[in-house]
């Protein structure tokens, strides 16, 4: 197993939590604050699977881990996207 892999496999763990707590909380609740949070953790979970795609070479034609690829934008992307919606209906939630 190589090291992207594991690293991808060991950041899986706290990534689903984030999402099935997102999701119970934006099924009891359906506000914008838990909607952006599931976004957030979704977008989050893209990340995951595209440094999972890099680590087994599934996909080849997006150049994963090549900088001005596809793949490397669809994971900056949905990074910034993680980072911006998930702390943003976090604090919109605590301050509601």
């Amino acid at each position: 197993m190589n090291a992207i892999l594991f690293k991808a496999l060991i950041i899986a763990i706290p990534t689903f939590m984030l999402l099935a707590g997102s999701s119970i909380s934006f099924t009891r609740r359906k506000t914008i604050p838990n909607f952006l949070q599931l976004i957030g953790a979704g977008c989050l979970l893209i990340v995951v699977v595209t440094h999972v795609c890099e680590a087994v070479h599934l996909l080849p034609s997006m150049s994963w881990g090549q900088p001005n690829s596809v793949g490397h934008y669809l994971d900056l992307s949905c990074a910034v996207l993680a980072l911006t919606f998930f702390p943003t209906g976090y604090l919109l939630d605590a301050f509601a």
